[in-house]
């Protein structure tokens, strides 16, 4: 934790020496691709036949594109490419898998699809609130009882001052990530990202 809470001091002390303070990364009056950079926390936790105990905080870090998708409104698409620790602590369910003792630290690459519509405060500030599906593949962690691969959807909130960008989310899983097949289980997490927009 104290690792993760260090890494976002850095990267926001850094942020303002490399940003182009202008009103936003992008203009919500004309038509423009933007791109960026985000580090946070996430809160995961596992719920259903097969859940967590306790959740567990893990780190994310992305890039990010962006692109205007209408010429008579501030609405854009997103993607981009996100490391995302989730998962839980404390796996329980059914007796006969005999889960005690088990974690389930799930760390993913995540491709979103989430449309934003950009509200402007004044010159500087921006609200962007959002909503989209992801598709998460696992690549590291302690998979056993969980499947790799999840999708699901995300729903949230960014602002933006100049360049500087923070958002709060929350992401649930609709495909069932439980192993063996006859039980049911999704992830879930609350992010907080920040990060620059160019």
């Amino acid at each position: 934790m104290k690792k993760i809470l260090l890494a976002i001091m850095t990267f926001m002390m850094a942020a303002p020496s490399f940003a182009q303070f202008h009103s936003g990364g992008f203009t919500l009056d004309e038509e423009n691709i933007y791109w960026g950079a985000r580090i946070g926390i996430a809160f995961g936790g596992i719920s259903g036949d097969i859940e967590t105990d306790e959740g567990r905080t893990g780190m994310t870090l992305a890039g990010i594109v962006g692109l205007r998708v209408t010429e008579n409104a501030p609405v854009f698409l997103e993607s981009g490419l996100y490391y995302t620790e989730r998962g839980g602590n404390k796996l329980k369910g059914p007796a006969n898998l005999n889960l005690a003792g088990h974690d389930a630290h799930l760390n993913y690459l995540e491709i979103p699809a989430l449309i934003k519509y950009g509200i402007s405060l004044d010159d500087e500030v921006a609200f962007l609130p959002f909503i989209g599906p992801y598709l998460g593949m696992g690549i590291s962690g302690d998979y056993k009882f969980m499947k790799h691969p999840e999708m699901g959807f995300k729903i949230g909130c960014g602002v933006e001052w100049n360049n500087l960008y923070a958002e709060a989310l929350y992401q649930f899983g609709v495909t069932d990530i439980a192993d063996p097949d006859q039980f049911s289980s999704h992830g879930h997490a609350l992010g907080i990202n920040f990060g620059i927009n160019f």
